[in-house]
C-alpha cells in the first residue's frame, strides 16, 4: 500500500543486503537501535512491506525491522521466480537477523506473513521471543478452494466484476487460466490479468469498504505494481506454497514454548477465522483474539487496536 502520511519517514533507516548472486533484499529499520527487536513479515506472497505497521509499534521501545521478500517491492530483481521458495525466504530472515546483529526477536506477520512467520519459527525456534500472527493463512488446499470459490458467497459483486458468469464449480479452472496470463512474458497480456487478480483480492479484504477505499485501491493497482506482485503469488500458489500438506500444524510442537498471539477479523473472508481457530486448537498455549466487525486489512480499527495492545505488552 502507499506510504502512510502520519508516519515519520525520516526516522526510517533503509538498507540493502545481497542474498546470493541473483537476489538483493531491501529492508528498513525504525525505532531505537537498542529497542526490543521485532521483525514484521508482509503478506502476499508477492506484495511488499507495510509502512502502516509502524503505527502498532512503540517508536521509543521497539526496534522494528521490515523487508521486501524476494521478487517483491524494492528488492531486486522485481518479480523474479528463480531461487524463490518458502525455504529461501526462511533463510533470508535468518541472514537478515545475523546481518543486523540481533540475537533473538519478536516475529510478526500478517496473512501470508503469518505462514512465513510459522515456517521461520519452526525452523529457528531459539531465535524467536514471541510470535504475533494476524489473518492466519496455512497454505492448505481447502483455503485455496475457498479463496477461488467461497468468496463469492460474501462478495458476489466483486466476483461478478472479476470472474463474471462462471459457475463456482468452474472457478479453479478459470483462475488457472488467469494465472497463465499473469505469467505471460508480454506485459500487454500479463498487466490486465495481474490488475484483475489484485483487485479481486483487495476488494475482498475490507469488511466494509468505503468509496474512498475503492478509489485508493484502483489508483494503486497499476500494471507496474501488480505484475511482479501477482507473478510471485502465482508461483507460490502453483507450488502449494512450498509446504508439505499440514506441515505448519504438524510442526507446532517445535514452537509450543514460544509466547504466541493470534489475531483474526471475525469477518475476514480472505483468511476466515476458522483457520486461526484450527491453529489455536493445535497450539492452545497461544492467545487467540477474534476481532468483531473486522475483515482482513491490518489497518482496520479493531485489528490495529488489538495488535497495538499486544505489542504494548511486549515492550
Amino acid at each position: 500500500m502507499q506510504k502512510d502520511p502520519d508516519l515519520d519517514e525520516d526516522a526510517v533507516r533503509p538498507g540493502w543486503l545481497a542474498l546470493d548472486g541473483l537476489h538483493t533484499m531491501y529492508f528498513e529499520e525504525s525505532g531505537p537501535a537498542q529497542g526490543r527487536p521485532v521483525v514484521y513479515l508482509h503478506g502476499g506472497p508477492g506484495a511488499g512491506m507495510e509502512p502502516s505497521m509502524r503505527r502498532v509499534h512503540d517508536p521509543r521501545a521497539h526496534r522494528l525491522v521490515m523487508f521486501d521478500q524476494r521478487g517483491c517491492g524494492r528488492s531486486t530483481p522485481a518479480g523474479e521466480l528463480r531461487d524463490n521458495t518458502t525455504q529461501h525466504l526462511v533463510a533470508d530472515i535468518e541472514r537478515l537477523r545475523e546481518h543486523l546483529g540481533i540475537e533473538r526477536w519478536i516475529v510478526s506477520g500478517g496473512s501470508w506473513g503469518s505462514t512465513l512467520a510459522l515456517a521461520y519459527a519452526q525452523a529457528h525456534p531459539h531465535r524467536c521471543e514471541a510470535l504475533v500472527l494476524r489473518g492466519v493463512w496455512l497454505g492448505s488446499a481447502r483455503e485455496m478452494q475457498w479463496f477461488q470459490g467461497g468468496l463469492r458467497n460474501f462478495y458476489p459483486d466483486v466476483w461478478e466484476q472479476t470472474v463474471g458468469p462462471v459457475p463456482a464449480d468452474h472457478a479453479t479452472a478459470w483462475f488457472e487460466r488467469l494465472r497463465d496470463r499473469i505469467l505471460d512474458p508480454d506485459p500487454a497480456v500479463a498487466g490486465p490479468a495481474a490488475v484483475l487478480k489484485s483487485r479481486y483480492e483487495w476488494l475482498s479484504c475490507s469488511a466494509d469498504p468505503s468509496t474512498e477505499d475503492l478509489a485508493a485501491i484502483d489508483a494503486e493497482l497499476t500494471p507496474a505494481y501488480c505484475i511482479p506482485y501477482q507473478r510471485v503469488g502465482t508461483h507460490y500458489m502453483r507450488h502449494r506454497f512450498f509446504l508439505a500438506p499440514n506441515q505448519l500444524l504438524d510442526d507446532i510442537p517445535a514452537i509450543r514454548h514460544i509466547p504466541g498471539y493470534i489475531v483474526n477479523g471475525r469477518l475476514d473472508v480472505v483468511c476466515p477465522p476458522v483457520t486461526a481457530f484450527e491453529l489455536h486448537r493445535a497450539w492452545p498455549e497461544a492467545h487467540l483474539e477474534l476481532v468483531p466487525l473486522a475483515g482482513h486489512f491490518s489497518t482496520e480499527p479493531g485489528i490495529e487496536a488489538a495488535l497495538r495492545r499486544i505489542m504494548e505488552s511486549l515492550r
